[in-house]
């Protein structure tokens, strides 16, 4: 079990400092910043490295909704929920501290730091219903891609790919809304350091990818059956 939870913590922290990094030190890089698609592929980028490295050694679940969304849908162990959702989070604040030090070393100010949010907070300025809505379809389609290319049915090999894209296409579509999550730790590591607004809204980062986890969790595997 250990060498698993050390897997979810590496894991997790190569997905928050690749992704949110990416969002933080070159999005917006004068002259070859790479924006909203360069941000998006660095996160898939992310999930299809540590899913060839680290898939069999935990899963490379890397997110509480997907280790949620896999429980529910049979696939991993309830007992093990608690201890696979703390090391992702411990991750996932490291990886933010390490950004941290890596984005005000040249006296800069963090900014957003790449956090979630709503409202005046999101960066189309969509509301809380938007928001809300959003990160529940988009981690819905997202664990049913994982379920899917998982299954026993499902080619083998070819799941980290279509994961890594399904996480790509989400980031495509749900930037602008909430800059997207889909991943609670994700959302908790950058909020820990810019504290106010994004602490007091970090809330739906972790309710609403709960809910669309848990919903394809329930949902999916029945359509297999």
């Amino acid at each position: 079990m250990n060498k698993r939870l050390v897997a979810e913590f590496l894991g997790t922290l190569w997905l928050v400092l690749g992704g949110c990094g990416s969002a933080v030190l070159a999005a917006a890089f004068p002259g070859v910043g790479i924006g909203l698609h360069g941000v998006s592929l660095a996160f898939g980028l992310t999930v299809v490295t540590m899913a060839y490295a680290i898939g069999p050694i935990s899963g490379c679940h890397l997110n509480p909704a997907v280790t949620l969304g896999l429980a529910v849908g049979g696939r991993f162990p309830y007992k093990d929920l608690a201890s696979y959702w703390v090391a992702q989070v411990l991750g996932a604040v490291a990886a933010s501290a390490i950004l941290y030090v890596i984005a005000t070393g040249n006296g800069s100010a963090i900014g957003g730091f790449a956090s979630n949010g709503f409202g005046e907070h999101s960066p189309g300025r969509y509301g809380l219903g938007a928001a809300f809505l959003t990160e529940v379809v988009m981690t819905f389609f997202f664990l049913m891609v994982i379920l899917g290319s998982t299954s026993k049915k499902a080619a083998p090999g070819f799941a980290p790919l279509a994961i890594g894209l399904c996480l790509t296409l989400i980031h495509l579509i749900s930037i602008p809304v909430t800059n997207t999550s889909v991943n609670p730790a994700r959302s908790t590591g950058p909020a820990l350091f810019v504290g106010g607004w994004a602490l007091s809204q970090l809330w739906l980062f972790w309710v609403a990818p709960l809910i669309g986890a848990a919903l394809a969790g329930t949902l999916v595997p029945k359509l297999e059956d």
